[in-house]
């Protein structure tokens, strides 16, 4: 829980929904700052944070992670990233780096050449083995760095 005099915290200490429901939370390094973040989701996008999250850690032994910009980053080494997801109004955007490179390719098209998205909505199925096969793949691609 996000204590009550942290700017990013609200008066009774809960996290701030920023806007589509996105938590804010402080940025941070490591596994308790993601799982604040997935704790704040709110309603189902919880649920497909939670797998989310779960799907990475069985797909890429030893990920690496952090909180940037109120969005939770998986990479398996520090400051280079090759996945991040964010919390909108209606759906949960799940942002490959270089999805650009996967085969075959996320659904969602970027202006940045080398990403991809995949937006998952409250009733959507995540293909599961397609989701690791895309994790495993960006895993071995270099980090973007930020």
């Amino acid at each position: 829980m996000v204590k009550a005099d942290n700017r990013s915290g609200s008066a009774d200490g809960e996290p701030v929904l920023l806007s589509g429901g996105n938590p804010q939370i402080p940025k941070g390094y490591g596994d308790e700052p993601v799982q604040r973040y997935i704790a704040a989701m709110p309603g189902w996008k919880r649920r497909v944070g939670e797998r989310l999250d779960a799907l990475i850690v069985g797909a890429v032994p030893g990920v690496q992670k952090a909180v940037k910009w109120n969005s939770p980053f998986y990479g398996v080494e520090k400051d280079a990233w090759f996945l991040s997801f964010h919390c909108f109004t209606k759906y949960v955007k799940v942002t490959f780096f270089r999805g650009a490179s996967l085969d075959p390719r996320p659904p969602g098209a970027s202006k940045h050449e080398q990403v991809r998205y995949l937006d998952i909505r409250e009733d959507d199925a995540i293909d599961e083995a397609q989701f690791t096969d895309w994790l495993k793949q960006a895993s071995r691609l270099p980090g973007e760095r930020m």
